[in-house]
């Protein structure tokens, strides 16, 4: 199917963020008061899903909008550090070639993504929706389809996360799931994505035929 608008999340799908979170989460945990874990436990936890996550590390759900916050401000400060993954500018390139809308939405901040994207690069994004909660995502993406007056059935949202299956489906619009985010493909391919990418170079291909 040729989907009309393609909604992706930011880190760990379009920008490798992966190294630099794990370099701030032990000091954000010292900050907050939750579990530090070693580099083992952090690949480890790629395979449980966001809930079972918080909770091995005794995060409380209230701390999380905090939590978020304080990330989003340490984003900022280390955008310049954080790549795009190799491709994901010729795939934007090609998705607005082929006449398809795009758009981002992501925990973090507009005005982070748009410096690791690079201007040229967030000139091919047509809507941000930003600061999304860790479970609040699909409230973004219908305000989204909204603005791209696209229904949910011609739009498909492209994530590395469990959250980011389950927010597709809770707006009724495909999920897309990439082999090479936070999550493992084990466990996503376990929540059923209506496709699965294994390369940037790939997914441009299947997105825009």
């Amino acid at each position: 199917m040729a989907y009309r608008l393609v909604i992706f999340d930011f880190d760990g799908t379009l920008a490798d963020s992966a190294g630099w979170f794990a370099g701030v989460l032990n000091q954000v945990a010292a900050r907050y008061g939750f579990r530090q874990v070693d580099r083992a436990e952090l690949e480890a936890l790629r395979g449980r899903d966001n809930r079972e996550i918080v909770k091995a590390l005794g995060v409380p759900f209230w701390k999380l909008p905090l939590i978020a916050a304080h990330m989003r401000g340490l984003a900022a400060r280390d955008a310049g550090s954080i790549p795009l993954f190799p491709g994901v500018d010729a795939m934007l390139r090609r998705l607005r070639d082929r006449g398809i809308q795009v758009a981002i939405v992501s925990s973090n901040a507009e005005a982070n993504i748009r410096r690791v994207l690079g201007p040229d690069n967030a000139a091919l994004v047509d809507r941000f929706a930003c600061k999304a909660g860790l479970f609040g995502k699909a409230a973004k993406i219908r305000a989204v389809l909204r603005q791209a007056g696209v229904l949910p059935t011609q739009a498909i949202c492209v994530g590395d996360e469990v959250r980011d299956i389950q927010a597709a489906a809770a707006v009724g619009a495909a999920a897309g799931a990439v082999a090479w985010g936070y999550a493992t493909p084990e466990l996503l391919r376990a929540h059923n994505p209506t496709l699965f990418f294994e390369t940037v170079e790939g997914m441009a291909t299947r997105l825009a035929p």
